[in-house]
């Protein structure tokens, strides 16, 4: 069934799932920013695809092991090219209404926009970091990212941490960087305590917080998927819709 073939009655019937659940743990993937215009990395006018050096970035080993690499993230990054000004879209603000039924949201973007909708930050596991802030890769600095931008604005082509000269970057987690264990079992504890789990704009192939949706299987929790394509582990999902996201959830939330 197409985007464009999903059924009044599958809606309903999804609707009054989410209406029967009181403690919502809520993942998200980068499908659900699609309608606020963040750039695809790696389709084919992704930024990775236009220009593969970008991407190597996103590796911490040549991150830290390269000062030619980290310039050119700097500049990518101050310019605006790489994370534009964007706003949450009207799935962000959909998930917003189910107040205080949302048990958790985790998500897997790290663009902020499930916080500027509305979503309080202690019910919010960001597990793979974001880009409203920097740190340093040597002592527990923190910033927002805009004063490093600045700084590189106005001539400092790779900032150093100003505490200790250490390397700053995002304070995103890059490939070949450790998840935070904390994060981790906080999205593992909420799946034991929800009665729902929805998962939205995601292919759930990025482990291992994929598998927080055979978890909730295992539990007899009733799953949702909303994904524009087909992902993984529909198979133990009580109700999956192929269809527009952001629409979609202001019909069902």
């Amino acid at each position: 069934m197409s985007q464009n073939e999903v059924s009044e009655h599958q809606i309903q019937t999804a609707k009054r799932i989410i209406e029967v659940a009181s403690r919502i743990v809520v993942l998200t993937g980068a499908g659900i920013s699609t309608d606020s215009g963040i750039p695809d990395f790696r389709g084919p006018n992704g930024v990775w695809t236009k220009n593969p050096e970008a991407e190597k970035a996103s590796n911490i080993h040549y991150y830290v092991e390269s000062p030619d690499i980290r310039k050119r993230n700097w500049e990518l990054r101050a310019s605006g090219e790489l994370w534009p000004n964007v706003i949450p879209n009207h799935g962000h603000k959909a998930l917003v209404n189910l107040g205080d039924r949302l048990h958790l949201l985790i998500t897997q973007n790290v663009d902020g926009l499930h916080q500027l909708a509305g979503t309080p930050d202690e019910k919010m596991v960001e597990i793979h970091g974001n880009t409203r802030n920097v740190t340093c890769l040597s002592c527990d600095y923190v910033a927002p990212m805009e004063d490093a931008l600045t700084r590189v604005r106005n001539g400092e082509e790779d900032p150093e941490c100003p505490l200790c000269k250490g390397l700053l970057k995002s304070a995103t987690i890059s490939f070949g960087q450790s998840l935070i264990n904390e994060d981790l079992m906080k999205a593992e504890n909420s799946i034991h305590e929800c009665d729902l789990l929805l998962a939205v704009g995601t292919s759930l192939t990025v482990s291992p917080i994929n598998r927080v949706v055979p978890l909730a299987h295992s539990l007899s929790t009733p799953i949702l998927i909303i994904n524009g394509e087909q992902t993984e582990f529909e198979s133990l999902a009580t109700l999956v819709l192929h269809t527009d996201i952001s629409s979609t959830l202001q019909k069902i939330c």
